[in-house]
C-alpha cells in the first residue's frame, strides 16, 4: 500500500480500510564509512516500512531521504544535510497535507539518530494544530529491546556498524564493499565524554563500531525482528484512542 501508487479516488477507501493510519519513513543521505552506500539510513527506513505496510495494510508515504546530518561534517564527501529547522518545517507540512487527505494516525519511522529532535518538534506542532491527528516517532534501532541490543552490541554511539552492515549484506549487497569490512572497524571513542562531538572528532573513517562482525544471517534475522516488532506497534496504533477526551480550546 504505497501512497504514490494509488489514485486520489482510491485513497479514501484505502485509509478507511487501515483505520486512517500511515507510515512516514525518514532517513538520510550521508557518509556511512568506506563500506556502505550513502543512502543506508533511507534504505532501512523504506525497507522496514514497505514490509510492514505489506503485512498490516497501512499506507506508506514516500520516504524522506534527507535528514539532519550536520554532525557528519564535510570531512567525507557525500553527506547532504538539512538544518533542523528545515526538517521540522518539511515534516510539519508533510503531516499537515497528509491530514488534509484523511490521515489521522501518523507514525514517523526514523532510521537516522539525529533526526529525532527535529521530528519531535514537528510532532509537537502537528498535534497542537490538528487535535484529531495522533503522531508518533519510532526509531528503527530502538523498536524493541531485542532490536536495540542488536544495534548497540558493538558501540553505544554506533554508526555504519555491524547491524547496519548486516542489513545491507543480507538485503542490498550491491551497496556493500566486502573488501572494506575489516579495515572499516573503528571503536567508540565517546565513553566518558561530557559533550556531544561531531563524527569527525570521534571517528577516523566515519564508522563507529565493527562492521567486520556483520554477516548475512545476522542481517536476515535483524530485519525479521524489526518488521515483526514494528507490525506489533502499528496494530496497536490502529486501535489506540487518547486516554481522555479534551481540547486545547
Amino acid at each position: 500500500m504505497h501512497w504514490e501508487s494509488i489514485t486520489w479516488e482510491e485513497l479514501p477507501d484505502a485509509l478507511e480500510a487501515c483505520h486512517h493510519t500511515a507510515l512516514l519513513p525518514v532517513g538520510a543521505t550521508e557518509q556511512h564509512g568506506p563500506q556502505l552506500g550513502l543512502g543506508t539510513d533511507s534504505w532501512i527506513a523504506e525497507r522496514v516500512c514497505c514490509d510492514v505496510s505489506r503485512e498490516t495494510g497501512v499506507l506508506k508515504l514516500p520516504c524522506l531521504n534527507y535528514g539532519c546530518s550536520l554532525g557528519h561534517s564535510h570531512q567525507w564527501p557525500g553527506t547532504i544535510a538539512l538544518p533542523p529547522k528545515v526538517l521540522i518545517d518539511a515534516v510539519y507540512h508533510i503531516g499537515a497535507w497528509a491530514h488534509r487527505s484523511g490521515v489521522r494516525r501518523l507514525l514517523m519511522v526514523n532510521a537516522h539518530v539525529t533526526n529525532h529532535a527535529p521530528l519531535r518538534c514537528a510532532l509537537e506542532m502537528l498535534r497542537y494544530e490538528f487535535e484529531d491527528l495522533m503522531v508518533a516517532i519510532i526509531n528503527t534501532a530502538e523498536l524493541s529491546q531485542r532490536v536495540k541490543e542488536s544495534f548497540f552490541a558493538d558501540a553505544q554511539d554506533w554508526h555504519a556498524n555491524a547491524a547496519e552492515t548486516a542489513l545491507l549484506l543480507a538485503h542490498e549487497p550491491s551497496w556493500v564493499r566486502p573488501d572494506k569490512l575489516s579495515a572499516s572497524d573503528d571503536p567508540d571513542r565517546t565513553q566518558g565524554c561530557v559533550f556531544s562531538h561531531p563524527v569527525h572528532h570521534t571517528s577516523s573513517n566515519g564508522v563507529t563500531g565493527f562492521p567486520s562482525q556483520a554477516s548475512e544471517s545476522m542481517g536476515q534475522e535483524l530485519l525479521g525482528m524489526m518488521v515483526e516488532d514494528l507490525c506489533t506497534l502499528v496494530r496497536g496504533a490502529q486501535s489506540e484512542v487518547p486516554p481522555l477526551s479534551s481540547s486545547y480550546l
